[in-house]
Formats: C-alpha cells, sequence, structure tokens
C-alpha cells in the first residue's frame, strides 16, 4: 500500500454548497488515487485511476458514473474515525444531485422536489385525481360516453389532449438537461460501439454486481446482496413494459382501428400486467431497501426527493393493476381518476425527480466509453 500524504479536512464539516462538495470530492478522490484498493469494484475506480487531476467536470462525470452501491466505503480503511474521513459514496451522491439540479429546467422546481418529495408527489397524485374526476362529472355531451370501458369515463380525445402534452414538454425539458450535462463533461460524437457497450452495462447493472461479482453492499455492511441489482432490474423492465404496451395500443388505435379495451391476451394487455407486477416488486422493493440503508452513505438533503420518485412509480403501476382488477366495479371513475392522476403527476414531475438519473447515468457510461 503506498503512502498517501493529503490535506486534511474536518470530516464532520456538513458539505451542503455546490463548491463545498466539490472540493471535498477533489480530496477524497486524491486519496482513492493514491490508494487504488477499489479499482476493481465498479467503473467509477478505474476512471478516477486514469485522472492526476480532478476537475469540476472530471468530478461531476464520476459522480455520475457511480451508483452508490456503498462496497467501496465499507472496503475502505480510510473512512471515519480516521482522520482522512472518505466517504465516497455520500461526497459523489452530493455532487451527482448538485449536477441534476442545475441542469434542470427550471432548477428550482428540482430543489423543491428534493428537497420534499414524498408529500409533494402524494399531493400532486390527488390533486391531478381529483381534477380528472371532476371532469368526469360534466356533462356527458362534453366528455363521457364516447366508448367502452375506460373512455365511457373519459374519452380518447380528453385524454389525448392532456396526456401527449404532458409527456412531452417534460421530455423536451430532460434532453434539453441531459444535453447540458452531456457538453459540460466533454462529450464528443457518439460511435455505435459507445452505444452498445453502455447499454449492455445497463441491462445487465453491471456497477452493481459489485467487485466481486457477488453484489453491493447497500443493505448491509458485512453482506454482500444482489438485492437492489434485481429490483432495479425489476423497475426498468417493468417501466419499459408498460411503455411498449402504451405504444402498442396507440399503433392498433391509429393504424389498425382497433381500439381498447383490449382482452387479458392482447398484445397490449400482456405487456401492461406484466410490466405492471414487475414495476410494483421493483419499486417497493427499492423502497424497502432504501428505509433499511445508512443515509449518511448518500446525500441526506434530497431523501424525500428519492422517496418520492419510488412511491409515483408504485402508485402508477399498483392502481393501474387495481385498475385492471376491478374494471366492472362500481368503483371505475374513482380508480381510474386516481390512475391517470399518478401517471399525470409521474410525468409532469419527471424532469424534477429520480427520473432523470437514468439518463444521466447513461450519459455517463457513454461518456466513459469515449474516455476508455
Amino acid at each position: 500500500m503506498q503512502s498517501i500524504n493529503v490535506v486534511n479536512i474536518d470530516p464532520n464539516e456538513a458539505v451542503q454548497t455546490i463548491d463545498g462538495s466539490m472540493t471535498e470530492a477533489r480530496r477524497q478522490l486524491e486519496v482513492c488515487n493514491a490508494c487504488r484498493y477499489c479499482e476493481s469494484f465498479c467503473s467509477v475506480f478505474p476512471a478516477v485511476n486514469r485522472e492526476r487531476t480532478f476537475s469540476e467536470s472530471t468530478i461531476t462525470q464520476l459522480a455520475n458514473l457511480c451508483h452508490n452501491c456503498r462496497g467501496c466505503h465499507y472496503a475502505c480503511q480510510y473512512t471515519a474515525p480516521h482522520e482522512f474521513g472518505i466517504n465516497i459514496p455520500k461526497v459523489l451522491a452530493e455532487v451527482r444531485q448538485n449536477s441534476w439540479q442545475d441542469n434542470a429546467m427550471p432548477a428550482f422546481m428540482a430543489r423543491a422536489f428534493h428537497r420534499s418529495g414524498a408529500a409533494l408527489a402524494v399531493a400532486v397524485v390527488i390533486g391531478f385525481a381529483l381534477l380528472l374526476w371532476l371532469i368526469n362529472q360534466l356533462p356527458q355531451s362534453i366528455n363521457a360516453n364516447f366508448g367502452e370501458g375506460f373512455y365511457s369515463q373519459l374519452s380518447h380525445n380528453a385524454m389525448i389532449a392532456i396526456f401527449i402534452p404532458a409527456f412531452l414538454l417534460p421530455v423536451l425539458a430532460i434532453a434539453i438537461s441531459v444535453r447540458r450535462y452531456w457538453r459540460s463533461v466533454g462529450g464528443t460524437q457518439l460511435q455505435l460501439s459507445h452505444i452498445k457497450a453502455a447499454l449492455a452495462s445497463v441491462a445487465k447493472m453491471r456497477n452493481l454486481a459489485g467487485g466481486s461479482g457477488e453484489g453491493c453492499n447497500f443493505e448491509d455492511e458485512d453482506r454482500f446482496s444482489n438485492a437492489r441489482r434485481w429490483y432495479h432490474q425489476a423497475t426498468m423492465i417493468g417501466f419499459l413494459l408498460c411503455f411498449a404496451a402504451t405504444s402498442v395500443g396507440t399503433l392498433m388505435h391509429y393504424l389498425f382501428d382497433m381500439q381498447a379495451p383490449y382482452p387479458l391476451f392482447s398484445l397490449p394487455k400482456m405487456l401492461g400486467v406484466s410490466g405492471g407486477v414487475l414495476l410494483s416488486i421493483g419499486t417497493l422493493g427499492l423502497g424497502v431497501l432504501k428505509l433499511q440503508a445508512d443515509r449518511d452513505l448518500a446525500d441526506r438533503r434530497v431523501w424525500g426527493g428519492e422517496m418520492g420518485f419510488i412511491i409515483l412509480l408504485f402508485l402508477v403501476s399498483t392502481s393501474g393493476l387495481a385498475l385492471y382488477v376491478l374494471a366492472a366495479s362500481p368503483w371505475l371513475p374513482e380508480l381510474l381518476a386516481f390512475h391517470l392522476g399518478s401517471v399525470l403527476a409521474f410525468f409532469v414531475l419527471m424532469p424534477f425527480s429520480k427520473m432523470v438519473h437514468g439518463f444521466y447515468r447513461l450519459a455517463a457510461l457513454l461518456r466513459e466509453q469515449q474516455l476508455q
């Protein structure tokens, strides 16, 4: 092990500002670069060892490569009470969070959500659900009885008018945000090999496997576990299946004049139900793990926002499954309003929630491929 000499900074000092987080991250990364014990743990440490100095753009890139699996922290000999006070998961979480908030449009909305996300998510869901329920109470000539099933409660045209802009505008905001990040870390023109390698890493959740391939230590410092990796995969696959179900249903409606509701063994239903089950399991599991995990190894300021994002996804998937099971019940109007309110809240809050972490991490993996 090499001898390490760095400037000693009190590890108990609160690092809350952007400049403070950067300064502390630079100090800790210099220690890691001298030690190199964790080089094989994930993508972060080979990237650290490649650098001689750490600019703000480099630190931001490293922070978004980090998946906060915490294996490096529990393996490190320089964590508190050592005078170096190394806590890489925490300091990179702070830098990562700042990068998301600084690039968001508008930034103050991201800060508000990450500070009080759980309460804000529930409030927005309830507000939108109530609004949609009130729309359904309008005279039938304006809204209802234009179709079967759900369309008897809210017309197809009304759904399109509400949800198309509610989806496209947040996606545009996320695209602008990620473009800002890409330019800030020096991203250049992508090649097919970069895209293939980055997507393979995402699909396998390789950076949650730990240095040994047995998982990471997110839940327990004394035990390796793949639980977080599996729940992440369930959430990601479930979300993609639900999105595919909506896309297929749209194509069937407009190209083949096959209108909803669809039977159980139709492609939209099979994709949607299986995706909803996986998404509910994945988000419930992630929520439980987050409650169990040590909050001192993350950015405490945004714990509510991270839980708010999980709650939003869980409400979307679980209310959708309940709507399918209870479609023939007298509670259909209320269930539909709650489900659509959850979906609408998820869309509107996307640019400010932890939903952006998937896009930023993919961008960071793409940039890492360029730098290798």
